[in-house]
């Protein structure tokens, strides 16, 4: 039994064309890592035993739902003439059969249950896939929003010893030192603030992806822009999309329904051997018996519940087309567009920390006020912030057009095999 299943599967069940070749990135988590978490996540082990219930389900199908059945009758015979009874009885065994056609329409019915089981895992993985990457930029983003808020606490500080310094030299009045006083405490509540996101996002990984080891100090991503064209991520996106893949499967699933329903318009026959014994023994008889159940108004109301329903997941699978392809070139779109807003936003953020350095050394000197200086440095802050909020957007989007054309990680359709009995 175990050898004819794997015959089935390596006929039925479709195998990558090319082998897919993948790449650990420094800026996220290391690929056996990532494997490790996809194939633990509750999606991905329910779909993996979904695989399993597919194959029992193919193998109730190529079975059939007809059994033999066992008729034991007995009767008394009196005879009113000869005023003599006879004790009679008789057994039979009656099966109903089914039409080749029909078992040839089960089986197809029973493989394609087992690639849209396999689909589901792939598709599990995938969606595995986009949480586990969108939880690593949120912790990224909340890690890095209290690395910066450490810079500017640091900065205050120091702009705090200045003042002080100032004062104690006569240069400065002690509105001064309150004004960087309070500046600074603005910054070291936001600091406490973003300390309690990053920890909660961290904890939030580490609980959902217990593989997942987070980095001290993670790599902060390089942008990488996005060369090619949207035909190409679309064409890349529609040769292996799962959610397309199950559409087309459920559209042949309805074929196979509707071709399933036109053939139950001819009956199945029942065939019977009958074995009796008649007038106490005196006779014997053996016969066979043909029973067709004559077709009713229900097999052609089926037929045609069967044909809408195929109309329907062809619209539906139509319907799905073009949400692939619209979701793709938003994604390509928003890819492009987060570069470009990027590099605008490292432009600013330069110049504004520029700004601030120049307005500080003024401060030192005695040429500028220190309004200036900590509007300057709260200006430089926010622009920060901004700049790298644009670099893990411009990251993100990326690797969610990688991880959507299956080049990011390992989550194509090639899951493990059914259970074997």
């Amino acid at each position: 039994m175990k050898r004819c299943l794997l015959v089935v599967l390596i006929v039925v069940l479709p195998l990558p064309a090319v082998a897919q070749t993948y790449q650990n990135y420094p800026d996220l988590p290391p690929m056996s890592e990532v494997k490790k978490a996809l194939e633990n996540t509750p999606m991905v082990r329910a779909a993996r035993t979904r695989i399993g219930v597919a194959s029992a389900d193919r193998d109730r199908l190529r079975a059939g739902s007809y059994e033999t059945s066992v008729r034991v009758d007995t009767m008394q015979r009196r005879v009113n003439v000869f005023s003599g009874q006879f004790f009679e009885w008789s057994v039979g065994l009656e099966r109903s059969l089914r039409l080749p056609v029909k078992s040839r329409i089960d089986g197809e019915l029973g493989d394609q249950g087992i690639q849209q089981a396999r689909v589901v895992y792939g598709d599990a993985l995938h969606e595995s896939g986009r949480m586990l990457l969108k939880s690593w930029f949120v912790w990224l983003r909340e890690f890095n929003q209290e690395k910066q808020w450490h810079t500017q606490v640091g900065l205050l500080r120091e702009q705090l010893a200045v003042v002080e310094k100032r004062i104690k030299a006569g240069d400065a009045a002690r509105l001064e030192q309150l004004q960087a006083q309070a500046a600074l405490s603005q910054a070291e509540a936001q600091l406490a603030q973003a300390h309690l996101r990053a920890s909660i996002a961290a904890n939030e990984l580490t609980q959902r992806y217990p593989t997942i080891a987070l980095p001290a100090v993670p790599m902060l991503p390089e942008p990488v822009p996005v060369s090619q064209g949207l035909g190409y991520w679309q064409q890349l996106v529609l040769a292996d999309n799962h959610e397309l893949s199950l559409a087309r499967g459920e559209t042949q699933r309805s074929r196979l329904l509707l071709a399933r329903s036109e053939a139950d318009r001819l009956p199945d026959p029942a065939v019977g051997l009958r074995y009796g014994s008649e007038r106490g023994g005196e006779e014997r008889l053996i016969g066979v018996n043909v029973m067709i159940p004559l077709p009713g108004a229900g097999r052609a109301a089926s037929q045609a519940s069967a044909l809408a329903s195929s109309e329907v997941a062809a619209q539906r699978e139509a319907g799905v087309l073009t949400k692939v392809k619209t979701e793709t070139a938003s994604s390509w779109i928003t890819a492009q567009s987060a570069y470009q807003a990027w590099q605008a936003a490292e432009q600013a953020a330069t110049a504004m920390r520029s700004n601030a350095d120049l307005l500080a050394r003024a401060y030192r000197l005695g040429e500028s006020g220190l309004s200036d200086v900590l509007t300057a440095r709260r200006q430089m802050q926010e622009a920060q912030l901004a700049a790298v909020s644009a670099r893990l957007d411009a990251a993100e989007a990326r690797y969610r057009l990688l991880l959507d054309t299956h080049t990011l990680w390992p989550i194509d359709t090639d899951g493990p095999a059914p259970l074997q009995h």
